[in-house]
């Protein structure tokens, strides 16, 4: 059976987590494809800063010193911050005391955490990310939940499935998430497997889901989808959204604001 380049992209990421290198011809026999298409993969992946290539194969992208800017916290946290705030303001607004909620680990949803925290609600909130649970706990309404995991390099958010048993035992009212980028035949979607598989688990917990989309992630596809179209109940973005995209969006039935 055919595979597509997404389907073998998800599968290359997942192999290179689980063993950190990998060679063109075990990857291209794995895949069942030839050496080409698996090269031309890799040179791809490498572009978008998924991993390293080396002579005859790849790594991950972790395994180097230096993180790219697209995977490093510490950058996004401070790209499209006015937007991001903006974004927050909004979304912290929505929510009603006595609710169950969740934050991904996402820089937009930190910015929405501290906008949240100056706010007199009785909350629990649950969420994996690290930054965004010390901004919280600094309320003493709120109970915070931190979802376990594993922490790597260059990342404030605990991924992997140790900690998702605590989402089988509270009803979650809403799920707050951002993306590496939003696709309208896929939907949300990230680079990293282990978050992507995570924000499943998140997702399928929450009665309802919004998604938090600056204006640059509208359009961009990553690797792996976590939430389809159809399952977002809203989506807010900010001013810079295309005229076209926001039509394009509620014609699909989904409820968009912009701040």
């Amino acid at each position: 059976m055919k595979m597509f380049s997404e389907e073998r992209r998800k599968r290359i990421l997942d192999y290179l987590i689980r063993h950190n290198r990998a060679t063109v011809k075990e990857l291209a026999e794995i895949l069942n494809v030839s050496k080409v298409t698996l090269r031309a993969d890799l040179n791809s992946m490498e572009s978008e800063g998924l991993l390293q290539r080396t002579h005859g194969g790849a790594t991950l992208i972790e395994s180097r010193p230096e993180l790219p800017p697209t995977t490093s916290f510490s950058v996004r946290e401070k790209t499209n911050q006015a937007e991001k705030r903006a974004i927050g303001k909004i979304a912290a607004d929505m929510v009603s005391t006595g609710q169950c909620i969740i934050l991904d680990a996402s820089s937009t949803c930190l910015e929405m955490a501290r906008i949240l925290v100056t706010q007199q609600k009785r909350l629990t909130i649950l969420t994996n990310g690290i930054m965004t649970a010390l901004e919280l706990r600094e309320n003493p309404q709120f109970t915070v939940i931190l979802i376990g995991g594993i922490l790597r390099l260059g990342s404030a958010g605990l991924e992997g499935s140790l900690g998702t048993h605590i989402l089988k035992e509270i009803n979650v009212d809403t799920m707050y998430t951002s993306a590496n980028g939003f696709v309208y035949d896929d939907g949300l979607t990230d680079f990293n497997v282990y978050e992507v598989e995570l924000k499943k688990s998140m997702a399928s917990s929450a009665q309802k889901i919004v998604a938090l989309l600056d204006h640059t992630k509208i359009g961009r596809s990553s690797i792996a989808s976590f939430v389809a179209p159809q399952d977002i109940d809203i989506i807010i973005t900010d001013s810079g959204a295309a005229e076209e995209d926001l039509v394009k969006l509620r014609q699909m039935g989904l409820e968009v604001v912009v701040a």
